[in-house]
């Protein structure tokens, strides 16, 4: 057997989050860490009741379930699961892990994230066992350079030796917010998301003044 086929392992990417909307920005973190760490999928998994966002006014599960529908219809290797919306209380990551480890049993888990989001996750519930369960992706940011962070973590977390990676993505300052504050003040969005999805919020009324649910 080759050294090639001895390495050859099954790993599947999660890429967690609110998607309110999902934008470029989303799907080049998901591409890039697809190709540079050796994804065979990349899961989108949309939030249902985040703990840790204060906003009251989310969109719709369903909606922002078919907006991401939409944004990966072109790319085989990326798929959505409704695993959190289905889950009744809080959408906690470490209860997530665990239903994939059941239902992904013979692949590796990795985390893709905001490297900014990285400076939380010692605040979140049971974490040692989270750090047991998954390898964490730290997409870096516009205007944000987590390597000094990293490096601080890794010597204060021995545990989280080899558990946390770096990845550079392309400067695209996009965000949900401000995509949602666009379309509120009546900016324009096209280019921002892919025009399915662009086309869906303007069908549906989202994120306007009399629709912000």
């Amino acid at each position: 057997m080759s050294d090639d086929l001895k390495r050859k392992v099954n790993r599947l990417g999660i890429m967690g989050g609110t998607f309110d909307p999902i934008h470029y920005g989303h799907l080049v973190g998901a591409e890039m860490a697809r190709s540079k760490f050796k994804l065979s999928k990349v899961l989108f998994i949309p939030s249902g009741t985040p703990p840790h966002k204060d906003r009251s006014d989310i969109t719709d599960a369903g909606l922002r379930y078919e907006m991401i529908e939409r944004a990966i219809q072109d790319n085989p290797a990326f798929g959505i699961s409704p695993l959190e919306l289905e889950r009744k209380g809080p959408s906690y990551t470490v209860d997530t892990l665990r239903a994939l480890r059941g239902i992904w049993p013979n692949y590796e888990l990795y985390f893709i994230t905001g490297s900014d989001v990285l400076r939380e996750i010692f605040s979140w519930r049971e974490v040692e066992e989270i750090l047991m369960m998954t390898e964490f992706i730290g997409a870096a940011r516009p205007g944000f350079d987590a390597s000094d962070f990293l490096l601080k973590v890794q010597q204060e977390h021995p545990e989280t030796q080899g558990k946390i990676h770096y990845m550079q993505v392309p400067a695209l300052a996009i965000s949900s917010t401000d995509i949602r504050s666009r379309v509120k003040q009546g900016y324009p969005i096209r280019y921002l998301l892919p025009e399915p999805v662009r086309l869906f919020i303007q069908q549906h009324g989202l994120y306007t003044e009399g629709n912000l649910l």
